[in-house]
This record gives structure tokens, C-alpha cells and sequence, in this order.
């Protein structure tokens, strides 16, 4: 039985482990800790994937804006989302992010943006953010710098950079 939920106290060491199994380093594990422990941790957004008693998955969802001289937008980075290597390709990923996004909504966020592969988020509704006038604060390919668009036209106005909370100063 799989089942997705917010994470709890006693799934810390499992989305470490998870974390650092699926992106080979500590980088992405220190990130999770990092927006755990500040202000910008929405707990309802730290989403496992559950199946046969074992966490198998992990999402994470925190507050960015996009900034331009004139506007300031509230929107959420996904960032990051592994997966135990033994289970990827099993449709799990697809799962977390899609009931991420519906959570997200939720919630009221309107956008959510994430540097990730390219052939991957496309089909889960992301698309390259410069397209839209949203620029990274830091160097990535177009084709990996996302936005997805929870609401039909949330996108109609914002332009600017995206600002990233403390916590990704870490990683960034």
C-alpha cells in the first residue's frame, strides 16, 4: 500500500537518507535541513511517499517571490524531490509532484517554479520560465529553469527574478 502525507518528526532520518541516496551528495540533504529549521518551512509542503511502512519519497515545497521594480510575487520552489534509487521509475516522483502541486493549491499558491531535467517536468505541466520573463539568480539552462502555472493565468503579469529564501544561500 503507497500512500502520500506530510512529513513527521520520525521521517527526518528517512528523507536524509533518501535525499542523499538520490542526488549522490549532501548538498540537496543540507537544503532540507536548512529550510527546515527557518521561517520558511510550510510543514503541510514536506510531503513522503509511504509504502509498506517505509518512506520511498520526498517533496519539498518553500515560499520564493519573484521580483521586479515594481511588483514582488509571492510563489513556492520545488526543490528538491528524490526518490530511493530501488523505487524510481515506478511512477512515485510523478506521484509526489502531482499531489505537491494539488497540495500547493491548496494553500492558495499560485506558482511554483524548479531547476530540473528537462525531459521530467515538462509533462507534469512546467514550463521553461524565461519564456514567461522569470529569471534565475544564478547560471542553469533554460530548458531546466521551470514554472508551472497553478491557477490559468497566475503568470499573466509577474516578470523579474526569482529570490530564493536564506536557506538556499547553502546550495546556491
Amino acid at each position: 500500500m503507497t500512500h502520500i502525507r506530510p512529513e513527521q518528526p520520525e521521517d527526518i532520518a528517512s528523507i536524509d537518507e533518501i535525499t542523499r541516496l538520490a542526488f549522490e551528495g549532501e548538498e540537496e540533504a543540507k537544503l532540507i535541513v536548512a529550510i527546515r529549521n527557518s521561517d520558511y518551512f510550510i510543514p503541510k509542503l514536506s510531503l513522503v511517499t509511504v509504502q509498506n511502512n517505509r518512506v520511498v519519497g520526498h517533496i519539498l515545497f518553500s515560499p520564493i517571490t519573484i521580483e521586479s521594480p515594481e511588483t514582488s510575487v509571492d510563489a513556492l520552489a520545488l526543490a528538491p524531490m528524490a526518490v530511493v534509487p530501488d523505487f524510481q521509475n515506478k511512477g512515485i516522483g510523478t506521484k509526489l509532484v502531482k499531489h505537491g502541486l494539488e497540495a500547493c493549491k491548496k494553500l492558495g499558491y499560485t506558482i511554483v517554479i524548479v531547476v530540473g531535467h528537462p525531459e521530467y517536468y515538462p509533462r507534469l505541466g512546467f514550463k521553461p520560465a524565461r519564456e514567461y520573463g522569470i529569471e534565475a539568480p544564478f547560471e542553469v539552462p533554460d530548458d531546466a529553469f521551470l514554472v508551472c502555472e497553478l491557477f490559468s493565468g497566475a503568470l499573466k503579469k509577474v516578470r523579474g527574478m526569482v529570490k530564493y529564501s536564506p536557506a538556499f544561500d547553502s546550495v546556491i
